[in-house]
């Protein structure tokens, strides 16, 4: 990239698709088209280390910005892509230096193999951006400049939810298959509330869903245009969670669109979730089982209040996550690494 030309950049990825990509990435790569550079995105296989990026080596000599998302290289591909690339970052946001809990409660599986390779991934980058300050801190000890730069989310497609006197009392959670089993953290709570608001469901939008008998479950396959309706129609957000390595690397991204729809939250205090909500002016930060309950009811209890915290909720994601702000930041840390030295 010299003067006023354009600049080339290259999106390393193993699912253009996943969600990842879709909130974090794909708004920054439409920024930088609008803005007249090119883009291109490739889609790694997970195996043939080495080889995979031999495939490709044509387009990482040619881009000005080589940009890995959550691609955790294998030896030899750092020493590889520091041949070919003139310029290289990388952006996570999830604890992918480490293996998922297997079982609810149970803690994360520590891989010295999965910190390796994360470490010698970093170490290779001449940017790391990660999701939020707990990932960053991991990533620090090995990269040379690491930035946070939250998951945005598009404010503009969601409307405001509104009160409705005739709609049974709605909690709604929002999320991946394998992240259901975190919901039990609440049930207790919810089926305790069931008995005092016996037309209280709690919604799950999702692909797959849980089969309880003691909390009626308002069941919502997943899409684009799913969520967006199934949010705004419903009253309260949720996002329970344990407290362990693996989750304090998650990035709160549910919380945000709750908030977008002008939902009132009520989240496990931890991590991300602390930036994403206000306690007691957006939403509630929960630390106990009767914390939940507390929470949960008091907002079933007051429309006036949810609208009062949903509306404030939403006003705090349009200043600090909205993706018009958020996605224009990654785009000019790109831009910037793409400079001549």
């Amino acid at each position: 990239m010299t003067g006023g030309s354009a600049a080339r950049f290259l999106f390393l990825t193993y699912n253009p698709d996943a969600p990842s990509f879709r909130y974090r990435l794909a708004p920054v790569i439409a920024e930088l088209r609008a803005r007249g550079h090119e883009c291109a995105t490739v889609r790694l296989p997970s195996g043939h280390y080495g080889r995979r990026l031999w495939a490709v080596r044509d387009a990482l000599q040619a881009a000005d910005v080589v940009m890995l998302a959550k691609v955790n290289l294998t030896p030899p591909e750092p020493r590889l892509l520091r041949r070919w690339a003139r310029r290289l970052a990388f952006d996570f946001d999830d604890s992918i230096y480490l293996r998922r809990p297997r079982t609810l409660g149970s803690p994360p599986g520590d891989s010295r193999w999965r910190r390796f390779k994360f470490a010698s991934t970093c170490r290779a980058m001449d940017l790391v951006i990660a999701g939020n300050e707990t990932l960053a801190a991991v990533a620090r000890p090995h990269a040379a400049r690491v930035t946070v730069v939250p998951t945005p989310v598009d404010v503009s497609r969601y409307g405001l939810s509104a009160p409705d006197a005739d709609r049974a009392p709605t909690v709604v959670w929002i999320g991946r298959p394998e992240n259901l089993d975190y919901l039990e953290l609440i049930r207790p709570a919810l089926a305790r509330l069931s008995s005092r608001w016996p037309s209280l469901q709690l919604r799950v939008i999702c692909s797959s869903f849980p089969d309880w008998h003691d909390v009626r479950i308002d069941r919502v396959a997943w899409s684009p245009e799913s969520e967006v309706q199934g949010l705004m129609t419903a009253d309260i957000g949720v996002m329970p969670l344990t407290d362990d390595e693996w989750t304090r690397g998650k990035c709160a991204f549910k919380l945000l669109q709750y908030s977008a729809a002008a939902l009132p939250c009520v989240a496990t205090d931890i991590g991300a979730n602390r930036e994403a909500v206000i306690d007691g002016v957006t939403g509630y930060l929960a630390r106990s089982p009767q914390d939940w309950e507390r929470a949960l009811a008091g907002l079933l209890e007051s429309a006036e209040r949810r609208v009062q915290f949903g509306l404030a909720g939403r006003a705090h994601i349009e200043s600090r996550f909205d993706a018009k702000v958020v996605s224009g930041l990654t785009a000019k840390l790109l831009l910037d690494l793409a400079q001549p030295a």
